[in-house]
């Protein structure tokens, strides 16, 4: 029988989503910033022009999320949209020089919220180990059928 509590998905997803939600927490009080608009940004960050499908993709989003999250940002300023060359109908979005700021700024936040709470419970070892096993469940996902 089916224990929820013990079913690596639900785990994986409850504790997803509280770190989700503190660090989204943060994230809207200081920046302004929705869960889906951040990681719009931090994939946009890397430099890459992207397509909406691409974020759907990379972001792992779906595509009304996606489409919400790109008008909040543009209607902020925040990314821009211009033309596909090898597809007119598609448009790739960018950090503006104001979204690039604004990523800047929210980066290393980001990253010291993280070690704050990665600290909090884990030793250096225990970091690593679980970096390994995510890597190797998310790579197992994708091959087993």
């Amino acid at each position: 029988q089916l224990n929820l509590a013990e079913f690596l998905p639900y785990q994986l997803s409850v504790a997803s989503n509280a770190v989700s939600t503190r660090i989204a927490d943060v994230y809207q009080a200081r920046f302004g910033l929705k869960i889906p608009e951040w990681r719009m940004m931090a994939v946009l960050g890397e430099g890459v022009p992207m397509t909406q499908r691409d974020l759907v993709r990379a972001t792992l989003m779906d595509k009304v999320t996606v489409s919400r999250a790109t008008a909040a940002l543009v209607d902020r300023g925040l990314i821009a949209r211009a033309a596909s060359e090898s597809d007119g109908r598609s448009h790739l979005l960018t950090l503006t020089q104001a979204g690039q700021s604004l990523y800047a700024e929210i980066a290393p936040v980001a990253l010291e919220m993280e070690r704050r709470l990665v600290a909090a419970c884990l030793t250096a070892s225990e970091q690593k180990s679980l970096s390994d096993m995510l890597t190797r469940l998310r790579e197992a996902a994708n091959v087993i059928g």
